[in-house]
């Protein structure tokens, strides 16, 4: 249903400015290298494909944090409306570029008493990434760009076959369908994380994204788990199969079951969970497989640098 091939996006190694570096840290402090978040960083395969892209351009630590930040605004606000009916505060959205509004949106009337607390804590942890971000970006920040949480799901289940032309799919209705739109979510952060580990040269930001990884970790491992009990299979391995189709020709994602088995931890033969670049999150996010600037949860384009999704219709 979709195109494929991956062209790698321009990726360096950190060129952070000292006062940049101030400012993590001290974002950080001593206990709190391990709460970013999901967002895409770097990936793998990257350096070797950027010095061919670029011609040997780098981009710094400021043009990562913010493409990670603009994917915790999405996270942020998707888990708010979820658990409260309301997105995350007005003050934690301006900065650098057009301040953005959330289409769509509402609290999930959650039947059982396990989810709602699954959603309750993951949205405290996305909140938390957002203001550590945020702070270690200073001045620096991007603001939240225009995120639409109405009809990009509408098209995603679309993609993934769930629903038909003329239907709708809204992840607020209930809690087996926010557990599906989480899923969308969930898994990506964890593959961008593991593709920025070999590229990190400094060791703070190194910890940083091995305490990031175990984070987005857990979540897609709660999320996985609790559809695979309910009996979701089968629209699980839809949706995985539609992110892998958006992504590029390498078979990346796993769905929750393989051979009628459980897959709940998303691994290749050696038992390593896999990458991806963040052309290819934007793919994703954008629900394009082109080389496009704009889509899908980000209708406008995201904030910052780094903004382009990979071409993959050339395969």
């Amino acid at each position: 249903m979709f195109g494929k091939k991956m062209v790698v996006e321009m990726i360096g190694r950190s060129t952070a400015s000292q006062p940049d570096r101030r400012n993590f840290l001290r974002a950080a402090g001593v206990g709190g290298l391990g709460v970013i978040g999901g967002a895409a960083l770097l990936a793998q395969d990257a350096p070797s494909a950027a010095a061919k892209e670029n011609s040997g351009k780098k981009i710094s630590d400021e043009a990562i944090l913010n493409f990670a930040l603009q994917l915790e605004y999405l996270e942020a606000q998707f888990y708010a409306y979820a658990a409260t009916g309301r997105g995350i505060d007005a003050s934690l959205t301006d900065g650098r570029g057009s301040i953005g509004k959330v289409t769509g949106g509402a609290k999930v009337p959650f039947k059982s008493k396990r989810i709602r607390q699954y959603a309750q804590e993951i949205a405290g942890d996305e909140l938390a990434h957002v203001t550590f971000l945020r702070k270690a970006l200073g001045g620096a920040k991007a603001a939240q760009p225009n995120i639409d949480l109405k009809h990009s799901f509408t098209a995603a289940a679309r993609a993934a076959g769930l629903i038909g032309p003329g239907q709708s799919f809204n992840p607020f209705a209930d809690e087996n369908s926010f557990l599906l739109g989480a899923y969308i979510f969930e898994d990506v952060g964890v593959t961008a994380y593991k593709g920025a580990s070999p590229l990190i040269s400094n060791k703070t930001y190194l910890e940083a994204a091995a305490g990031i990884l175990a984070v987005e970790a857990y979540h897609a491992g709660v999320v996985r788990s609790a559809l695979f009990e309910k009996g979701l299979a089968d629209a699980a391995n839809a949706i995985s199969d539609a992110r892998d189709s958006l992504d590029g020709t390498t078979d990346l994602d796993q769905g929750i079951t393989k051979r009628g088995a459980a897959n709940l931890v998303p691994t290749d033969a050696s038992g390593i969970a896999y990458s991806r670049t963040p052309g290819q999150v934007l793919n994703i996010v954008y629900l394009n497989p082109g080389q496009v600037s704009q889509g899908g949860f980000f209708p406008n384009s995201v904030n910052g640098t780094l903004r382009v999704s990979q071409n993959n219709n050339n395969s």
